[in-house]
């Protein structure tokens, strides 16, 4: 057998296999994207907070929230809104939270959702060195911070 002949078969197949390996590798490199839970667990932390919390604001009779409830609710489904858009989204819905004690009195409740969100607060505030990320961070922040007031208003109408 010639190996000019054998090398020339064997060279356009490899070519194609390595341009198949490259393309694998960037589609696997791309599909991970910044979702990896490795790269931002912090951020996955503060979006089960913020699920937490927002849980804790809502009435477990079903009764009517106070403007401040509402207030905060809608704050925290803001901060929540701008975590996935700086796609650290782990698409679980606001509902997949633990269950909340319904037996736990309002004024505890109230108390347990602002320390979620202190939580949720010291995990989005970390460092954060991508510039596009960083917007989407404070817009966050300052969701957390307006939910966090309306909270503690809450809280003190309930004493």
């Amino acid at each position: 057998m010639n190996t000019t002949n054998s090398m020339k078969t064997t060279t356009p197949i490899l070519k194609i296999a390595l341009t198949a390996c490259a393309v694998a590798l960037v589609l696997a490199m791309g599909a991970s994207g910044n979702t990896s839970p490795g790269k931002h667990p912090r951020y996955l932390h503060a979006l089960s907070d913020l699920r937490v919390a927002r849980a804790h604001l809502q009435r477990p009779d079903g009764g009517e929230l106070r403007e401040q409830e509402r207030e905060a609710i809608h704050e925290i489904d803001r901060a929540i809104d701008e975590i996935k858009k700086a796609a650290i989204d782990d698409g679980k819905n606001l509902n997949d939270h633990p269950p909340v004690d319904d037996h736990m009195q309002w004024g505890g409740r109230l108390h347990r959702a602002i320390e979620l969100l202190d939580s949720a607060r010291r995990d989005v505030a970390k460092e954060e060195d991508d510039p596009y990320a960083q917007g989407l961070q404070a817009r966050a922040l300052e969701h957390i911070e307006k939910a966090h007031r309306h909270v503690e208003e809450a809280i003190q109408l309930v004493r």
